[in-house]
């Protein structure tokens, strides 16, 4: 069967896997008697909800002239995720990020970067009332399984980077009700919330600001996820701590595989896991090795990028030009890149340390993710078949792929309810 010949999920069907993911407890890995072929592989994939849980593709939809609708290429444009991979992948979705580059700490930096995310968010909205045979959105974890059963994608929203909402409380309730689920609270740097995983400078706060406590009490009670990818360490346990629902990190790996300050150590995804907290596996090929430095690669595509300006301002006349020279570029100066099982070494191995039921992917899509052999989201389908292979059943496949990360949205919608 074609992707395109996709059959069409009943919601009770996905509801009801939706309701064993949910409330089953961890399962032993039910190990095959035999290879599984890919047609099998391929066949249990289309049977699943296949949800991603960091897309920065909102970064596209924002662009001139890109749409979602046209199959675009990794190669010709960098693009990594539209309607027509996704159904030749079989992903049925998941969430999109609204993300805006932090600045100096100042209300008026800030102000600016509150502009953006509130562009970033229109956009992401707009795909399900430009296009509502195709997307819908989805603000409870229970919507996905109907949305997908419909033959739509899935969109749920979440924000890379509170640092837009810095002292107003009133916009994290207005991110809220126009769908915002999950949200960190830092990105590379840090910021007036928390600290970053990767500020050369250090921590400021050791962990959560007061600010940012504040924030995650706040996210607590309306219900929303809190993501602890880019966290610091200290910020991590701290969420642990004192987050009143389990936590997720949305696109992160382990620092046992590789030592990166972007990964966690195995100590800490066992204390995760114990916490009911989930960590989805990304595909950004520095997070995953060592990858060799090129300087003048670097340089390169730093005098392209200060030539051509930021990717949303360029028309798209100067975006094909600025790919064009982009393409020549990587055939002078390749990219180093990871490559599909060195992200299978990071998935495999937090899968060994905590179990299927607090593992997934979150392969940071369109935010500099993907690998050889695995380069946009057409390629899922091999995740599926290599976790077959490797013994894992259906039903943890099925958490992996989006049970985990829709137990975690039940559970905050559960606590926020709770406090009405």
């Amino acid at each position: 069967m074609t992707p395109s010949a996709r059959p069409l999920r009943s919601a009770a069907a996905l509801g009801a896997l939706f309701s064993v993911l949910v409330a089953a407890p961890a399962l032993a890995q039910d190990h095959a008697q035999s290879p599984p072929s890919t047609s099998d592989a391929r066949a249990l994939h289309e049977r699943l909800l296949v949800l991603d849980t960091h897309l920065d593709t909102p970064a596209n939809l924002v662009k001139p002239g890109w749409s979602i609708l046209d199959r675009h290429s990794a190669t010709e444009d960098g693009s990594q995720v539209d309607y027509p991979r996704m159904v030749e992948g079989g992903m049925d979705g998941g969430w999109w990020a609204v993300y805006s580059a932090q600045g100096p700490l100042t209300p008026e930096e800030t102000a600016a970067s509150l502009a953006v995310a509130q562009a970033r968010i229109a956009a992401i909205r707009a795909l399900t009332t430009d296009h509502p045979d195709k997307f819908g959105l989805a603000l409870r974890a229970a919507d996905a399984a109907p949305i997908a059963a419909s033959g739509r994608r899935v969109v749920f929203i979440s924000m890379e980077n509170a640092y837009p909402l810095t002292g107003r409380p009133d916009q994290v309730q207005a991110f809220y009700d126009q769908g915002l689920r999950m949200i960190s609270l830092v990105h590379f740097a840090n910021n007036e919330l928390a600290d970053s995983a990767t500020d050369p400078a250090g921590p400021r706060w050791h962990g959560l600001s007061p600010a940012g406590r504040r924030m995650v009490a706040q996210a607590n009670r309306l219900g929303m996820v809190m993501d602890a990818s880019h966290a610091s360490d200290e910020v991590f346990d701290q969420l642990v701590a004192y987050s009143a629902t389990p936590i997720i990190l949305s696109h992160s790996g382990p620092r046992d595989v590789y030592d990166h300050p972007r990964n966690i150590d195995d100590a800490r995804l066992r204390r995760l896991a114990a916490s009911g907290g989930v960590i989805q596996i990304n595909a950004l090929g520095a997070y995953l090795k060592a990858l060799p430095e090129t300087p003048e690669r670097t340089a390169a595509v730093a005098a392209l990028r200060q030539a051509f300006g930021p990717a949303p301002a360029r028309t798209p006349e100067q975006n094909a030009a600025y790919q064009t020279r982009l393409r020549a570029l990587n055939r002078q100066i390749p990219p180093a890149q990871a490559d599909f099982e060195d992200f299978i070494a990071h998935l495999l191995h937090a899968l060994a340390v905590v179990g299927p039921r607090h593992v997934g992917v979150g392969a940071d899509w369109d935010g500099g993710g993907g690998v050889n052999g695995m380069n946009d989201v057409s390629a899922l389908p091999r995740i599926t078949e290599r976790l077959l292979a490797e013994g894992y059943s259906e039903d943890d496949i099925a958490a992996i792929w989006s049970g985990n990360a829709l137990r975690l949205l039940r559970q905050a919608e559960d606590y926020a309810a709770s406090r009405e």
